[in-house]
């Protein structure tokens, strides 16, 4: 079992996931283009959703690709996890949208494991992860965003508390 690899990528992933939230309360409405640029799916519904944008996923591959050497990991792993975790998050609101749920609106599982599994995936070569690492690290994940979803809303960082 790969328990610092897993600890190390849960790191990353929090980042990768809560930069975005952090830059909101900083930046306010500033550079909040949304990443599908208002693209309607042919559905008729968005694409994405108002709630994904240019800055929060560019934030976050910065932030997190530059904290990757500072807990042991190279900056391509932490460029990989972001870069996974914003593909895993743009997933869920694509599938959100098809189902007709709310930008923001909680989706229990579908908003923490894509967020967590892809990352996890996307390293599974570069650090030896087995199905049992991914396994934990996404249920650690999926465990940890629920309770740090509450804290942050409690300490008015999150509009919602999921």
């Amino acid at each position: 079992m790969q328990l610092l690899h897993i600890l190390q990528l849960l790191v990353l992933m929090m980042l990768a996931n809560g930069t975005p939230i952090v830059a909101k309360k900083i930046f306010g409405s500033r550079f909040s283009f949304p990443l599908d640029a208002g693209t309607i799916f042919f559905d008729g519904r968005p694409l994405f959703g108002h709630s994904k944008t240019i800055r929060g996923t560019v934030v976050s591959i910065l932030v997190t690709t530059a904290s990757a050497p500072l807990i042991g990991l190279d900056l391509t792993i932490g460029a990989t996890v972001a870069g996974a975790a914003m593909a895993g998050d743009l997933f869920s609101s694509f599938v959100k949208r098809r189902l007709n749920l709310p930008s923001s609106g909680q989706a229990l599982g579908l908003d923490q494991v894509p967020e967590s599994l892809f990352p996890m995936l996307a390293c599974r070569d570069a650090l030896s992860l087995t199905i049992a690492d991914i396994a934990l690290g996404v249920g650690i994940f999926f465990i940890g965003a629920l309770i740090l979803s509450r804290l942050l809303f409690r300490a008015h960082l999150r509009d919602e508390p999921y």
